[in-house]
């Protein structure tokens, strides 16, 4: 696996060992969890964690690659898109709506 952005494949393999024990420690802390890799461009890939309990992050890995054998290694259950059930499962709070409301609607937007 080489990876320019890392400076080479051990960096890469550290890098998404880190990732791994992240992804792990998420899904511990939520009775298990679901991802999606989403490409973000030259930033790298998101992988989006959802929770058993609807708990929900992001964590970025500088290539799919690295994402991808991160999500691999913790052993994570990935989606091709986020959608339909998988995406049912998010479960969101107060500050969620009230930043989704200020955003759309113009209402409070937390800032």
């Amino acid at each position: 696996m080489a990876d320019t952005k890392q400076g080479g494949t051990k960096q890469a393999e550290h890098r998404a060992a880190k990732l791994a024990k992240q992804i792990q420690a998420f899904s511990k802390e939520h009775g298990g969890a679901e991802g999606q890799l989403a490409y973000i461009g030259q930033m790298g890939t998101r992988i989006v964690l959802v929770g058993e309990d609807g708990g929900w992050g992001d964590l970025v890995a500088p290539t799919h690659e690295v994402a991808k054998s991160a999500a691999e290694k913790a052993g994570l259950t990935l989606h091709e898109s986020f959608d339909g059930d998988f995406a049912a499962k998010v479960r969101t709070g107060p500050y969620e709506w009230t930043r989704m409301a200020g955003i759309q609607v113009g209402g409070p937007s937390n800032d």
